[in-house]
């Protein structure tokens, strides 16, 4: 039981809190991880894993003394109120700075002495997908393109060994709307880039450690939020019954389009290879800028995350899937798991 393996964590704000869940699990059982990558709150997932957080530190950190309503800083715009939220989002072009984050995450990274991606370089794996333990993803605005932290560093005008981890997670959790982007000058060609949520364009990156050419050594797990009860986990999450039942306000409509981009654009295509291989966390209802989550709602979907990855184990077969999905031409959706 256990061993290494790779993982990847997907997106989804406050709801990220059943990932640390789901490894918590995962590392009781064994699994130690190798290289991790994740979007949004995945990043952050993902960054405290790369650093050396187990399973029961990363419990503690969540249950215990992460204050997520601080996680929503500046609260200046209910003064006044629609207008005002108007007001802000055109001045920063997001409602909350993301500033305590940036220090609340550079702090945790810090008490495991790494703070840049040069510390979690493996020279042995040099100009290989497994140069770097950790991959972050964010949406360049700018260049409309997709950055793959640290690997893209270079566009921003930075070295990838030099990237600060807490940059990159900041800039990978920019939820539109929600957060200010992140601005990026690059020093080389004066160009500014103007950074935002992962999810935009990869919300599920579950493809960037696959071996190529050659059976995989050990698995990559997956993690994916999903709504309670949702029938076909690779749907974008139902809107919430206060969002169904009345139109939204202008902010409001504004974050449920940024909302449904992010949920929706992987999710399309997880192929059934991808999904054998993921672990799908229960949501509770809990949605992504729920930054007033109560005592409860926060151990209840970490033990969402816990009992999800437990079900998973219980009929995760390595053998069986490297038979089936890595050998060959894949199966097209609709065949069997791993019966």
């Amino acid at each position: 039981m256990g061993g290494p393996c790779d993982l990847v964590f997907e997106g989804g704000g406050v709801k990220g809190i059943g990932l640390a869940g789901a490894f918590f699990e995962l590392y009781k059982q064994g699994y130690r991880p190798e290289c991790v990558a994740g979007t949004s709150a995945g990043a952050i997932t993902a960054a405290l894993v790369a650093v050396g957080y187990s399973g029961e530190e990363l419990e503690d950190l969540v249950l215990n003394h992460m204050q997520f309503p601080l996680f929503a800083d500046r609260p200046r715009v209910h003064l006044l109120g629609a207008a005002g939220e108007v007001i802000e989002l055109l001045k920063d072009r997001g409602l909350h700075s993301g500033d305590y984050f940036h220090n609340w995450i550079g702090e945790r990274l810090k008490e495991k002495g790494k703070t840049t991606f040069g510390q979690l370089r493996d020279e042995t794996a040099k100009g290989t997908p497994r140069e770097y333990k950790l991959r972050v993803i964010a949406s360049d605005l700018t260049d409309h393109s997709m950055l793959v932290l640290p690997d893209d560093a270079p566009k921003l005008g930075v070295e990838p060994d030099d990237l600060l981890i807490a940059d990159a997670v900041r800039m990978s959790m920019s939820i539109p709307i929600f957060f200010d982007p992140v601005i990026r000058t690059n020093k080389k060609d004066g160009i500014r880039h103007m950074i935002v949520d992962g999810g935009m364009l990869s919300n599920y990156p579950i493809w960037l450690f696959d071996a190529k050419g050659r059976d995989p050594n050990f698995p990559t797990f997956g993690m994916l939020l999903v709504a309670p009860d949702q029938k076909d986990p690779l749907l974008p999450h139902p809107p919430a019954a206060s969002e169904a039942d009345g139109m939204p306000s202008p902010i409001g409509y504004v974050k449920a389009i940024a909302d449904t981009m992010m949920e929706a654009h992987d999710r399309f295509y997880v192929e059934q290879a991808n999904f054998v291989r993921t672990i799908p966390i229960p949501t509770c209802g809990v949605t992504t800028t729920q930054f007033g989550i109560t005592k409860q709602q926060t151990e209840a979907l970490f033990k969402s995350g816990r009992t999800a990855a437990e079900g998973f184990l219980e009929s995760w077969d390595f053998g069986k899937y490297v038979a089936k999905f890595r050998k060959g031409a894949p199966p097209g959706r609709g065949e069997g798991m791993l019966d």
